[in-house]
């Protein structure tokens, strides 16, 4: 059957072909781990999600890839602070939270583990996991309460080691950074600051302070430490040992990193 004899007119083509350019090989990950968390909240039926925000690079990278998936408006983050927690590790949490503009508050775990302690009189490793449990159950008892997703901010070098506390900083839904190995974890944030200067998001710091921890202290030659602008962690190249609270020291091998 023929409608016309008369040729359709020429019209534009809806469609017109293009180049993309190459990402970076940085900004090609970080943009797969933003359209990840966001794929799996929508197909989840998810709105917000909850992070345990404690100063370190690892929830900051987590933080920043969910601002990215979401907007800040949908990002909870949580300061969970005990008494064993500097001032340096709770104002860098802060600092996230108003740099990126996500949600914020602090709820103090001390009450719970002086409630724990006076029961069980634990000591030792059972008195460190307890605080990593004590805020796990805080952030799923928030999640059940106001209906956030929560992400666990494990990357990939400390779950092959098992370097995490069951129920404690081990709970979430989506492990963001699952894949992601700890050397990597500190080339997105670079790669994220970068960008973030580069598009004119940044904001300045509003104090200058040196880290409330003591410099490391190393068997040969001296430690190099950076800061990351936008996850606001500390980064200290090593052989070094450090002294915590308490006498306590932790040591890391040559030529590897470590963020407090």
């Amino acid at each position: 059957m023929v409608l016309s004899e008369k040729p359709l007119p020429a019209y534009e083509p809806e469609l017109t072909g293009g180049y993309a350019h190459r990402l970076d090989d940085d900004e090609e990950v970080y943009s797969a781990l933003v359209i990840g968390l966001r794929a799996y909240l929508a197909k989840n039926g998810f709105r917000s999600v909850l992070v345990g925000l404690s100063g370190g690079i690892d929830s900051s990278l987590v933080a920043a890839i969910a601002c990215d998936a979401l907007g800040a408006e949908h990002v909870y983050g949580v300061s969970m602070p005990s008494k064993y927690s500097s001032g340096h590790s709770r104002g860098d949490a802060a600092e996230l939270a108003r740099r990126t503009g996500l949600n914020y508050r602090t709820v103090s775990i001390e009450p719970m583990f002086d409630a724990y302690m006076g029961a069980l009189g634990l000591t030792g490793l059972a008195e460190e996991n307890l605080q990593a449990r004590l805020r796990g159950t805080a952030l799923m008892a928030l999640s059940n309460q106001e209906g956030h997703l929560v992400l666990a901010p494990g990357n990939k070098s400390e779950l092959a080691v098992g370097y995490s506390t069951l129920y404690g900083d081990a709970v979430g839904a989506f492990g963001p950074i699952k894949d992601v190995y700890k050397s990597d974890v500190f080339r997105l944030a670079r790669w994220r600051n970068r960008a973030a200067e580069e598009r004119g998001q940044t904001r300045r710091s509003r104090r200058t302070r040196s880290p409330s921890r003591p410099a490391p202290s190393c068997g040969r030659g001296r430690s190099t430490r950076t800061r990351c602008r936008t996850t606001r962690s500390w980064t200290a190249s090593s052989p070094c040992t450090w002294t915590g609270t308490g006498g306590a020291t932790r040591s890391w091998p040559r030529a590897t990193t470590r963020s407090w």
